[in-house]
């Protein structure tokens, strides 16, 4: 028995070490924009950028690795999008509170994350989602990622008027993406393995022909990661006023992890009976990935929405993470190659892992409103808010309120009435 097989059980699976390769390159490449984006981000709250480029491959590689080697699953981790906008412009920026303080909330909301999963209160939450709120929150991902997936392509674009409208088509970018889906579906219906990554290199090469891309090399020393190595503030952190920020943390990472380990969990067929095997630690996996970014200098480590781009390409294991963390290191040293590939050119696997997500709406009951609507509400925000935690959160109060009107509040488990008061507390006292 090889070492691979031991470690990840790739039989019992059903797959191997070269489809989880492939799965995992799929998946970097889908989640390489952030280590170029996080750095830019946080240097607008002040923090030193080159700093954050290592910190944000460190993370990315120990959070991953984690998921792989501990708890088995082909689920990428990086800084999350979202959580990283609300750390640098809503505390930095907008409350003015210095990023030490807010990498110290971080840190804070991370070590309640491994409390609560060490003691089962974390799972406990997961496994009270109704049915029809998790196939939901599949569907809402699936949105989502083709919002991304179309925002990236030039396809869709902002419009003060409508919010969103069609792109500018004339673009390189736009007809690059469009040649790009058409020949990933039309691979993966063929029949031919690694169509997502055959898709994303033939529109990278495109992309010097045509869409003026170019080459800066291959390796690069990484900069010094001292600037942010430890500077976490955790007594500021723990100040007056500042417990708002740390709730506001924990929340968003709760449900927004959550709702992206289901949603992937859920696309690579690993939930058995609407649960998932090895969950808490998975769970664990990602709350130690939060405090050991926030020591390392960047903003909370989450799983990410990408992986069911790699899980479509074949990753069933933490095999797939596992590579995943490989390449993030690699990208400590070789950042312009990573560089090369556009955003455009991983869109389209975005898109056509999208499409296929959608699916499930076949499986909520349509027949019945108390829980059709919910799922509707739920995959229909998570997009329309940019967040999966809002997206969440909506329909769970949306679960709760309409079970209550309805005389079924004996089908509500309890969890589901603390959950739905917490958020309800959350938007009232504190707001979106």
């Amino acid at each position: 028995m090889s070492i691979a097989e031991r470690l990840f059980k790739l039989k019992e699976a059903g797959t191997d070490v070269r489809t989880e390769v492939i799965a995992g390159i799929t998946t970097f490449l889908t989640m390489a924009y952030i280590i170029f984006v996080n750095p830019t981000i946080l240097g607008d709250a002040g923090m030193p950028k080159e700093a954050v480029f290592v910190a944000t491959c460190l993370a990315a590689a120990i959070g991953s690795a984690i998921m792989g080697f501990y708890a088995n699953y082909p689920i990428g981790m990086a800084p999350g999008m979202g959580l990283n906008a609300y750390f640098a412009y809503a505390v930095v920026l907008g409350m003015g509170v210095p990023w030490t303080v807010a990498l110290g909330a971080v840190f804070i909301s991370g070590c309640l994350f491994v409390l609560v999963t060490v003691f089962g209160l974390r799972e406990m939450i997961v496994q009270g989602i109704p049915k029809s709120l998790r196939t939901a929150i599949a569907v809402g991902l699936g949105l989502f990622l083709a919002l991304i997936a179309l925002k990236s392509a030039g396809i869709v674009a902002a419009n003060p008027a409508t919010m969103v409208t069609v792109g500018d088509l004339h673009k390189p970018p736009a007809l690059l993406a469009i040649v790009g889906f058409l020949l990933i579906v039309t691979l993966d219906r063929l029949h031919v393995r690694g169509a997502i990554l055959i898709g994303i290199v033939v529109v990278t090469v495109l992309s010097f022909f045509f869409a003026g891309n170019s080459f800066h090399g291959v390796v690069s020393a990484p900069p010094s990661l001292a600037p942010t190595f430890g500077q976490l503030d955790v007594p500021g952190a723990l100040a007056t006023g500042i417990v708002n920020v740390v709730l506001v943390f924990f929340l968003v990472e709760l449900f927004d992890a959550t709702g992206t380990l289901m949603g992937v969990a859920q696309r690579a067929g690993l939930l058995v009976e609407g649960k998932m095997e090895r969950l808490n630690r998975a769970l664990l996996a990602d709350s130690c990935a939060i405090v050991a970014g926030s020591a390392l200098g960047t903003s909370s480590t989450t799983a990410f929405v990408e992986s069911a781009a790699g899980v479509q390409a074949g990753g069933r294991t933490g095999l797939t993470a596992v590579v995943v963390a490989v390449l993030f290191l690699a990208c400590l040293f070789i950042a312009p190659l990573a560089g090369v590939v556009p955003a455009y050119a991983t869109a389209p696997a975005l898109l056509f892992v999208a499409c296929l997500m959608l699916r499930d709406l076949g499986e909520v009951e349509w027949h019945e409103t108390t829980e059709s609507i919910p799922a509707a509400v739920t995959a229909l925000l998570i997009p329309f808010t940019y967040s999966i935690a809002h997206g969440i959160a909506f329909g769970f109060i949306t679960y709760a309120a309409l079970k209550l009107l309805t005389g079924r509040v004996r089908e509500v488990k309890p969890i589901v009435w603390i959950i739905t008061i917490v958020f309800i507390f959350k938007y009232a006292y504190m707001g979106a």
